[in-house]
């Protein structure tokens, strides 16, 4: 959230669809015990703080179970967010809700009679109502009658969904802040959209 000339140029947000069953639950908890056993301490999946290795075999996990995955990815360039936009009480929960809107759109709803939509935790309440009020207005205008859906904040040390999804986001975020692409190209087949939030042409802030 740092929007200055020291900061990074982007900031990716992206959501994971999918319905069960979820195969590469299984083979996560199993890399993880299997660390454990080899002498590594880790908790859950982080992709920005795991060692090189260990996202190599999330990875292959990854990329071995994409069939019926799919990515989607909001590319916000900070340079061109405007002042009034980026407070996080504002920001976040109109890059989510544009977020949700677009994988929403792009499944075919009637199939199903429930969605959840899990976010991380979010520990200030204003910040979690504000979201939850943005994906709830979202939900509202896009989801068929008769589709239950419930919102789940919880921590993506407890949701292997979740730390896939930190993966996934990692991925496309390493290709356009650095133009690194060595994982992107393992997941490439779920990422069906990248979205620029603002246009090529709009006002640069600094």
């Amino acid at each position: 959230m740092d929007f200055s000339p020291s900061g990074t140029r982007y900031f990716v947000l992206s959501g994971v669809t999918k319905e069960r069953p979820f195969n590469a639950y299984r083979e996560m908890t199993e890399l993880k015990y299997d660390l454990v056993e080899a002498g590594v301490g880790i908790e859950y999946f982080h992709a920005a703080e795991d060692k090189q290795a260990t996202r190599n075999q999330v990875f292959k996990i990854i990329q071995d179970n994409l069939e019926g995955v799919r990515t989607d990815s909001l590319i916000v360039d900070k340079r061109k967010t405007p002042p009034d936009m980026r407070l996080e009480e504002r920001f976040f929960p109109e890059m989510l809700g544009q977020l949700v809107g677009k994988m929403l759109k792009a499944v075919d709803l009637t199939r199903y009679t429930q969605l959840i939509v899990y976010t991380d935790s979010i520990p200030v309440q204003r910040k979690r109502q504000a979201v939850e009020k943005a994906v709830k207005l979202t939900l509202a205008r896009q989801l068929p009658d008769g589709l239950h859906y419930r919102i789940l904040h919880h921590a993506s040390k407890s949701n292997v969904d979740l730390q896939i999804a930190d993966y996934m986001n990692w991925a496309v975020y390493r290709k356009w802040e650095q133009g690194d692409e060595r994982s992107y190209l393992l997941v490439r087949q779920a990422i069906q959209s990248e979205a620029a939030v603002f246009r090529e042409d709009a006002c640069d802030y600094y």
